[in-house]
This record gives structure tokens, C-alpha cells and sequence, in this order.
């Protein structure tokens, strides 16, 4: 029996999202009412100041790029789905590199996507889930596991996962080439695994939600299915995409349609409406538009590196991180408590400090907007107007200095940072 991880404080680490929960953020029903609770800090704020107060520094633009004309036509929910389908299909194909008899399928979002496609292929066996070094599975891999009743194995891509594969012998093998803390898997060993899993008549599945665009805008990648996969899936709101909130399933016919058909038992497929928005999306996508973000990203990365130092932020291809322990150190080091127990966890320090950011500056993160199981460190990645809403560069690492101070004046208060997280 494998001994159970810990974080840096020596919290345990649930492996089903791979942070430590705590008293207050418990499960996943608290981490949906602190999205409620954000939600509700957010619409404060807009009707206040207005929506144009709030930047949205997630990385996910959600965007609802319709025509008017479409809403009478590809909007209508019997006929419209059809009217476009085939021009869907094919701007899908191009999108991911696919060939011309691959299929389409859309999810409402793409973890659902990743959910059904594993629950249809994973064939009673183990899967294995092969990720970037340094990063981890999606939390809809590992849940989509538990739906088709079977072990995940994941291993690095870095580490033996050769031996992973040939003992496992599993009938789906999971790629993540970018994780959502935008670690990266080099081109070079997903077709390395593509292959050796395809020789074992393995199906090959790309979480590609980042890496379709990231890693070839970017790095110079292949498109997605050039790489040799069966399948692989994108999201269509972000790292370049503008919306709508949308999984795109791209591929081999049988395996798409397995993967439609469970989504739609389960309710997971999107309806016309996100149908035709994704359509308008890959239309207009302009790979300039990530360069943008990524240029945004970077700058704002260095501004947060001299305030707080190097040692502490990390950088992705999108902006500046924290991780979780290291907020929360901060928080105690600012307070004057860094002997002191903490009575929060980590994800309950990024989440509180997210409301801050958000209720007082307008910079809307993941910690306050992220669906149950999203990854709790500060990340800050401006969508395009982002930084204009919100002041600038130098604003924004502003703001975090005045939340991180705020909040360390609660963080030895339980009360007060559940308060924070949750609301009355």
C-alpha cells in the first residue's frame, strides 16, 4: 500500500484533484459554493463599476461569438445542428490536424469530454494516463476512471512509461501534452508513446484542452492528430480560442462516436447554440491572439518576479504562478505566524486571496471561478483585455500586495477566511 502524500505543511493530499483539502474547502460541494459565492462577489462589483471593472485572468476568454442570423438558424435545436455540420466538421479537422474522414463530437465542456471518451473506451481495463514532467492528470481523467470502474496509472513523461504500458497492456492511453499549470510534454516523446501504445493495439486519447494551440503557436508543434493519436480534444475557450465553454472531439469515426454516444447518455454533448458559437470560434481563430496573451503574460510575470522575487513565482507560457504552499507561507510570514500551525490549508489561503483580488481589484482567477477539482495555485493568465480593465501591469501586481495583506490579518481566523471562501 502506497503511503499517503502530504503537502509541504503535511496536510494529506486527496489524489482525486492532488491538493489537501481542509475544514473549510472540505470537498467538492464547498469548492461549488465558493464558485457560487464568486460568482455572486463578481456580479456586486459589475452592477457597482460595471462588467468592464472585472479582468478575467484565467486564461479562459468565454466569449459567445454568434452572428445575429445564427440565432433563428444554427441556434434552433432540431434543424440547426445539421445546417453546419459539416462545415463544423471540417474547420475541426483543420483545427487539429485531422484527416478528412475524421469525426466531430462537442461536449459542454471538455471535461466532459474527456469523462465520456474514457467511460466509452476504456474497456474494463486500467488506462494509463501519461503526463508532461512536473505535472499531473486532469481531474476528469481520474474521475473518468472511477465512472468506468477502472484504475488510472499515470506516470511522467520523463519516467518509465514504457514499462507502465507493457505491463498494464491497457486498451485506452491518455496523453496530456499541456496540463492546466501548463506543463508540456515534448513532441518527441508523445509520438514515442503513440507509438509504442498503438504496437500494443492500445487507442491513443490527446488532452490537448491547452496543446492545440499552445504547443504549435507557441513551440513549433505538430498539429494535435499529425502526432499519430486516434483522438485528441481541445477546449474552445482558451489559449487562443475565444468561446464558448465547449470540449472539441476530434478523430477516428468509431471512437468519436463511442464517445458521443456515452456523453449524450450521460448529458455531457452540447447543444446547437454552443454548436454554432464553436463554429464562429475556430472561423475566426487567429493564432496573433495567443501570441498576445502569451506576450501579456510574460510582462505581467516579470512586474510580479520584482515584487515578490523569483524564488517565489514560477512562469508558464500565459503569466505568472504560486503555488498554493508558497501563498499560504507568505500569508504566515507576513503575519508574523510562520511558527505558528496554520488553521487553513493551502487551496482555503488561494481561495480567500482570490476573493480579495476579485471583490476589491476586479482580477478574477480560478481561486474564486474554477469548477470543482481545478488546480488551486495563483495563476495569473490575462485573456486580452484583461490588463486594460484592470489598470496595467504595475496595478495588478499592486493588487496582489494589498490582498496578500489583507488576508494575512485573517489567517490565523478561521471564521473569517470561511467567511471569505464561502460567504454568510
Amino acid at each position: 500500500m502506497s503511503a499517503v502524500k502530504t503537502d509541504s505543511f503535511g496536510n494529506p493530499i486527496d489524489p482525486m484533484v492532488g491538493f489537501a483539502r481542509g475544514t473549510i474547502i472540505c470537498s467538492s460541494l464547498e469548492e461549488a459554493l465558493r464558485l457560487r459565492h464568486g460568482q455572486a462577489v463578481a456580479a456586486r462589483r459589475a452592477q457597482m463599476l460595471g462588467a468592464e471593472s472585472i479582468g478575467v485572468f484565467t486564461g479562459n476568454q468565454r466569449d459567445f461569438p454568434i452572428h445575429p442570423e445564427d440565432i433563428a438558424t444554427l441556434c434552433e435545436e432540431w434543424v440547426g445542428p445539421g445546417l453546419a455540420a459539416e462545415e463544423l466538421r471540417q474547420v475541426a479537422i483543420g483545427h487539429m490536424g485531422g484527416r478528412g474522414d475524421d469525426a466531430l463530437a462537442l461536449f459542454n465542456r471538455t471535461s466532459a469530454g474527456i469523462i465520456a471518451t474514457i467511460a466509452a473506451l476504456a474497456d474494463g481495463k486500467p488506462i494509463v494516463s501519461v503526463v508532461p514532467p512536473g505535472g499531473r492528470s486532469h481531474a476528469s481523467v481520474v474521475r473518468g476512471a472511477k465512472i468506468a470502474s477502472v484504475a488510472v496509472h499515470e506516470i511522467q513523461g520523463d519516467k518509465k512509461w514504457l514499462d507502465i504500458i507493457e505491463v498494464n497492456r491497457p486498451a485506452l492511453v491518455v496523453v496530456t501534452t499541456v496540463t492546466s499549470s501548463l506543463e508540456r510534454l515534448e513532441d518527441r516523446i508523445t509520438k514515442e508513446v503513440i507509438q509504442y501504445a498503438h504496437a500494443l493495439g492500445s487507442t491513443v486519447f490527446l488532452d490537448e484542452a491547452y496543446g492545440a494551440r499552445l504547443r504549435t503557436v507557441l513551440h513549433g508543434g505538430q498539429l494535435s492528430l499529425q502526432l499519430g493519436a486516434d483522438i485528441s480534444i481541445t477546449n474552445c475557450d482558451k489559449a487562443g480560442l475565444s468561446g464558448p465553454r465547449a470540449g472539441v472531439l476530434v478523430g477516428r469515426s468509431e471512437f468519436v462516436t463511442a464517445a458521443a454516444a456515452k456523453g449524450a447518455e450521460f448529458g455531457m454533448e452540447a447543444r446547437a447554440p454552443i454548436a454554432a458559437a464553436v463554429l464562429r470560434s475556430l472561423e475566426k481563430y487567429r493564432p496573433d491572439d495567443l501570441r498576445e496573451e502569451s506576450a501579456a503574460g510574460q510582462k505581467l510575470a516579470e512586474a510580479l518576479e520584482r515584487k515578490m522575487g523569483k524564488d517565489l513565482v514560477q512562469r508558464s507560457d500565459l503569466g505568472p504562478m504560486v503555488d498554493e504552499d508558497a501563498v499560504l507561507r507568505v500569508l504566515l510570514k507576513i503575519a508574523g505566524r510562520e511558527n505558528e500551525k496554520p488553521v487553513v490549508v493551502p487551496c482555503e489561503a488561494t481561495s480567500a486571496l482570490g476573493m480579495v483580488l476579485l471583490e476589491d481589484h476586479g482580477i478574477l482567477t480560478v481561486n474564486t471561478h474554477g469548477q470543482p477539482g481545478a488546480r488551486v495555485s495563483l495563476r495569473l493568465k490575462p485573456t486580452l483585455d484583461a490588463l486594460d480593465r484592470t489598470g496595467g501591469f504595475d496595478a495588478v501586481v499592486s493588487a496582489v500586495a494589498q490582498s496578500l495583506d489583507k488576508v494575512a490579518k485573517l489567517i490565523h481566523d478561521r471564521h473569517a477566511i470561511a467567511q471569505l471562501i464561502l460567504g454568510k
